[in-house]
């Protein structure tokens, strides 16, 4: 697991900017999705991935936790799976320049639909009920990666719990649009992975400044059960 380390001035500022050090704590867990980013074998799995985050698969047991809490809140947890396609690659070929013909051919094979590489990490309970989501660029909220932002809005969700792999790509870039797109956004600190902690913990500080919220699995999940509560108790 990731050594966390958000520096007390970081969140000095959050409360002198905000009043609070955790703006969504009085989140609604029924309008409240948790998005489970690219936790795929092309990341996390010896051998198969393009791109291996060791880290991921040490975050997997906090997933599945959230994902179990926010399902019994009556919320909608989503599994969001990055893909390359022949469209991608000429619609993002700035990607594949940036990339090189090598790590472009070895990305290709592990994250084709179908493939091994696409598949989602065996370890992770999926349930029917939940929603699958591809992407085709580091966020899924951005123009044209795909339709997450319109199954949302269908369900009234208001608030995005952002999880996976990897935390300072496409679980930022996912969080930083979902903000831009006027949800509540918050990152989750020991359900995110990076390549170093050095990474994971730059991208939780950028993020927390100006775009949304930071907590750990334990923190969320209790307020998911306290307002459950509160809510229910209220009707």
């Amino acid at each position: 697991m990731h050594d966390i380390s958000i520096p007390q001035s970081v969140i000095d500022q959050v409360i002198r900017s905000r009043g609070k050090e955790h703006i969504y704590d009085d989140l609604d867990p029924a309008k409240t999705a948790l998005i489970v980013v690219d936790m795929q074998n092309g990341f996390m799995m010896e051998g198969v991935a393009h791109s291996l985050c060791r880290e991921a698969v040490n975050i997997v047991p906090n997933i599945n936790q959230l994902a179990e809490s926010v399902r019994t809140a009556g919320g909608t947890v989503v599994w969001i799976q990055n893909a390359v396609t022949e469209e991608t690659l000429e619609s993002w070929s700035i990607r594949a320049e940036m990339d090189g013909a090598q790590r472009t051919a070895a990305r290709i094979q592990s994250m084709t639909p179908g493939s091994n590489g696409y598949a989602l990490w065996a370890g992770l309970q999926t349930r029917p009920d939940d929603l699958f989501v591809q992407k085709t660029r580091f966020s899924a909220f951005i123009q044209g990666s795909s339709d997450l932002e319109a199954q949302l809005r269908a369900r009234g969700i208001d608030t995005v719990i952002v999880a996976g792999t990897v935390t300072n790509i496409c679980c930022e870039s996912t969080a930083r649009d979902a903000m831009m797109r006027n949800f509540r956004t918050i990152m989750v600190t020991d359900a995110n992975a990076a390549m170093s902690d050095e990474m994971h913990n730059a991208s939780l500080i950028a993020f927390y400044v100006r775009f949304g919220d930071i907590m750990s699995t334990d923190h969320l999940r209790a307020l998911l059960n306290r307002n459950l509560y509160l809510r229910t108790a209220a009707q």
